[in-house]
């Protein structure tokens, strides 16, 4: 994309009107600075400063954008219904739909202080005991989020959990229909797969549905503790598994080739952190959920994640945003389908 191109997208932040709204909610005082933090390529997010006080913003990309997948007064929503439960979450401070202040839908959210770890583990983190404590504290704060009870009010308007993987099969297929950039004869094949051994679902709790190292806060200091689980952008009621597959098909192991998920937490690829299989046993034994269709959703997993990500590449192809990580998912969208479709075989 060059200077003139960028120069003509709309901005992201307009700060005397939103400077407005905060004082409006008694959120700082001062002149607003603003920070684009995080390694998302979805909805956006911003750290905000006035004075003392730090806040996180989040709003949708620009446009044009599928406002069901960048719903952020859902995920608003979500994490409100989520207060008073076992849930790590972040406070929701205020939530905007004036399109006079942004132009967007958005959100702002308190601060949690702490590390997110992607490509490095901070100095405080980093010795073996601390490497397996971030491993058992990401499996068990999964597992307290799986005890919220989904069947609330608040929860339950979210979707239909009894019929959770039926929709999620006929959602991300649909997506993959309308949004793809090229064919990927894999991705089709996994699909198909996908359909003929959908296992049956067990249970209906919470699912986060992007659960994985980055998208989880460490607080500042050992011994390693969750603060917060971010990103609920797609989060629903449905099929616990669902997070672990997703989970496991973001958590490298060493000699894995890095790809287009696994480099996202490239920290745990150095070693010392327990396997794949040992975080699924984990699992098991703290939530105490057979994990014997684990297969399935590892293949989901892996084939969601191309799906999605070629969304993104997508939006590179047509030259919507300026995000140096679109143009890799050109080889990296087909190594997800290959990766779903090993998963398939092996799980066959």
């Amino acid at each position: 994309m060059t200077a003139a191109e960028r120069a003509a997208l709309p901005p992201l932040l307009v700060l005397e009107p939103l400077e407005r709204l905060l004082d409006a909610h008694g959120i700082g005082a001062g002149p607003l600075e603003a920070t684009l933090i995080g390694e998302g390529h979805s909805n956006v997010t911003f750290l905000l400063r006035r004075g003392a006080t730090e806040v996180v913003l989040r709003r949708p990309p620009r446009p044009p954008f599928d406002p069901r997948a960048h719903d952020v007064l859902r995920e608003a929503r979500f994490l409100t219904a989520l207060r008073g439960t076992a849930a790590r979450i972040p406070e929701v401070l205020l939530v905007c739909d004036d399109r006079a202040v942004l132009d967007v839908p958005f959100y702002v959210m308190a601060k949690i202080d702490g590390y997110v770890v992607t490509s490095t583990l901070p100095a405080a983190l980093s010795d073996g005991a601390q490497r397996r404590a971030v491993a058992d504290e990401l499996v068990d704060a999964l597992v307290e989020l799986h005890t919220v009870d989904a069947g609330r009010p608040a929860l339950a308007a979210f979707g239909d959990g009894e019929r959770f993987l039926e929709r999620q099969l006929r959602r991300w297929g649909g997506i993959w229909e309308t949004r793809r950039a090229r064919e990927v004869p894999e991705a089709d094949e996994v699909l198909a797969w996908l359909h003929d051994h959908r296992p049956r679902q067990r249970d209906v709790t919470v699912v986060h549905g992007d659960y994985r190292l980055g998208n989880v806060i460490f607080a500042p200091r050992a011994p390693a503790h969750l603060a917060a689980i971010l990103d609920w952008e797609i989060a629903t009621v449905g099929d616990p598994l669902i997070d672990l597959g997703w989970l496991l098909s973001a958590w490298p192991e060493p000699g894995d080739d890095s790809g287009a998920i696994l480099s996202l937490a490239a920290a745990v690829a150095d070693g010392g952190f327990p396997s794949r299989r040992q975080l699924a046993e984990r699992y098991a034994e703290r939530s105490g959920r057979s994990i014997e269709a684990l297969g399935w959703y590892t293949t989901f997993a892996f084939w969601r994640g191309a799906v999605g990500l070629e969304t993104i590449y997508a939006q590179a192809v047509r030259g919507t945003t300026d995000d140096p990580y679109a143009h890799e998912l050109e080889s990296g969208v087909p190594e997800l389908a290959r990766r779903a479709l090993r998963e398939a075989r092996a799980a066959s």
